[in-house]
């Protein structure tokens, strides 16, 4: 049996969309991205939980194999950033377990500079990554989700799609398109048995800061473990949340935004 949750009464997510219901037979959940970061923490997370066929995916060989033999996870070597990627990542995983329960769709990559000075296989690269293999991703898997009456997608966003960072232009971009993507599906996929759930974290301990070349200075907010993302993932699939702010207080700056947009640019172009 997997570990019980803080305050869900010992209540699993035994089937995607409905934790209440044992199943006789394993979910199968893919995820994005696990060869580092927050989607190896999920991966982390699942297997700990058991119960559930895991495939992860990434683009780290060596990396994404470590991740696989640690949770007992199948390796499918996938990079999202080619038009392909989404196609032959979902083919290769219904050849693996048949099905797809679970969707955590969580590659990333990031850029940081003025975006004029930006150069466009960069922007191309955030945007592929970040929000085309992400639609793709949830259009393919879709019809077996719908087909079986259930299933639940992850979409992993980030704070800077709800309020736009400075010299994060197409990243942020990326992101809210990621955001708005969720709350569309929400209302297409009621009453299916298909759930989404919208993960925004602020800024995670992870190697994305690295890759894009630029560290991470701003004081506030304070970089969060991984594992505290991928906790607040899983607490939110049990609870049945729609979704999910890392840490919970990065909700305030978006509703100070909607509510008061000139004191919040004020703000921001003040504090960054």
């Amino acid at each position: 049996m997997g570990r019980a949750l803080p305050g869900t009464s010992h209540r699993r997510l035994d089937a995607p969309g409905d934790p209440g219901h044992r199943r006789t037979t394993k979910g199968v959940a893919l995820v994005t991205g696990a060869s580092s970061g927050i989607g190896a923490a999920i991966s982390r997370r699942i297997a700990v939980e058991g119960g559930w066929e895991l495939l992860v995916s990434g683009r780290d060989h060596v990396r994404l194999q470590e991740v696989a033999t640690h949770t007992s996870g199948q390796a499918l070597f996938a990079d999202l950033a080619t038009p392909q990627g989404a196609e032959g990542l979902v083919r290769d995983a219904l050849d693996a377990a048949g099905r797809i329960d679970l969707l955590v769709a969580g590659a990333g990559v990031g850029w940081a500079g003025p975006l004029h000075t930006m150069p466009a296989a960069a922007a191309d690269q955030v945007l592929a990554v970040d929000l085309v293999s992400v639609v793709h991703l949830v259009r393919l898997v879709l019809p077996h989700m719908l087909a079986q009456g259930r299933g639940q997608l992850v979409l992993i966003g980030s704070v800077a799609g709800t309020v736009g960072v400075r010299e994060e232009a197409v990243y942020s971009a990326a992101k809210a398109a990621v955001a708005v993507l969720a709350e569309a599906l929400r209302y297409e996929l009621a009453g299916t048995g298909v759930r989404v759930l919208h993960v925004v974290p602020g800024v995670v301990t992870t190697p994305f800061f690295e890759r894009r070349g630029t560290p991470y200075t701003r004081s506030c907010p304070r970089p969060v473990p991984a594992e505290r993302v991928a906790d607040a993932v899983w607490t939110a699939l049990v609870r049945r949340h729609e979704e999910v702010f890392v840490p919970a207080w990065l909700r305030l700056p978006g509703r100070v935004r909607g509510v008061a947009p000139a004191l919040y640019r004020r703000l921001a172009a003040r504090f960054g």
